[in-house]
């Protein structure tokens, strides 16, 4: 198993339309959390661009991805790009994650 940062890119002009759906957006996201793949999830505080992390304990590159195509940002076109990055964390350590 490897660890996978996901950075989401938010389209700034649709924040009233994130606000509705954060809701949503949020339980998904615990669910998986729950679930035991999702290991963290942050957003960007105080940034220009508006984003996030979630980092995601998988076997492989593509499984992120999959998982989050049922995230309502996603499904609402709200996220306007995500990159998956394996992370090498190299001090400290995410709890849960093997």
């Amino acid at each position: 198993m490897a660890i996978y940062a996901v950075i989401y890119h938010y389209d700034a002009t649709k924040a009233e339309q994130m606000d509705e759906l954060r809701p949503a957006h949020r339980q998904f996201l615990r669910s998986l959390a729950d679930e035991g793949p999702v290991k963290l999830v942050g957003s960007w505080k105080n940034d220009p661009a508006p984003g996030a992390l979630i980092a995601i304990e998988t076997d492989d590159k593509q499984t992120p991805l999959k998982l989050l195509e049922a995230d309502p940002f996603f499904a609402a076109g709200l996220i306007t790009e995500r990159e998956v990055h394996e992370w090498n964390i190299i001090i400290g350590g995410l709890e849960g994650a093997n």
